[in-house]
């Protein structure tokens, strides 16, 4: 055989191996990956001075609220005897209507953007969860309990003081600021906050 034919040869059998390589891959059955980015949405609303983020399945109809379309504030807020109960207000600013379902993601903070303190605020049992619509303008809310830090033992509690507020739409990665200055847990196992559902309008502070 001439050295010209075998030269031959050989570039055909690479061509069929990677003719058949291309094959192979176009059949594959990989799924292609999803990149969430995160944004932060810094909210300061005059007079206050905001999970992990909660995952949630939102029934059918507008979109839901993303951070980037809502203002936080701090509305109404009540204490009894080792606990604050706090009311978020979350307003819609777009110009489009949009939904809340579930719980958000709650947790003190060392500043916007900063690390979290603590562990994230836990979700109260027994309270109805139910879609809120908000149109241009509406407001949804959400109810933090806030216990005493000073009531757990230095060992369980590392008591510090905070200054703000991290909170996360439901199903929604993106993050609302509001400025919060309480005593607290910097125990990364150790919640001293539940929180509620989004409910609909300003609210009250109470279940």
């Amino acid at each position: 055989m001439s050295p010209s034919l075998t030269l031959a040869s050989r570039i055909a059998g690479v061509a069929a191996l990677a003719g058949l390589a291309g094959l192979l891959s176009a059949c594959g059955t990989g799924s292609p990956s999803a990149t969430a980015t995160k944004t932060i949405t810094e909210t300061v609303p005059a007079g206050a001075g905001a999970s992990s983020t909660s995952a949630a399945t939102t029934p059918a109809g507008p979109p839901g609220c993303l951070a980037s379309a809502l203002q936080a504030q701090l509305g109404v807020s009540q204490g009894t005897a080792g606990t604050i109960y706090q009311v978020v207000v979350l307003t819609n600013t777009s110009t489009a209507a949009c939904t809340l379902y579930g719980f958000p993601g709650v947790s003190f903070v060392t500043g916007v953007g900063g690390l979290q303190v603590g562990a994230p605020a836990t979700r109260v049992s027994g309270v109805p969860v139910s879609l809120v619509t908000l149109a241009a303008g509406g407001k949804a809310n959400l109810l933090l309990a806030v216990h005493d830090a000073g009531a757990y033992s230095p060992a369980e509690c590392h008591m510090t003081t905070v200054h703000w507020l991290r909170v996360y739409p439901p199903g929604d990665y993106g993050a609302l600021y509001l400025q919060y200055n309480t005593p607290a847990c910097a125990k990364a196992s150790k919640s001293i906050m539940t929180v509620t559902p989004v409910r609909a309008g300003a609210g009250s502070a109470s279940y």
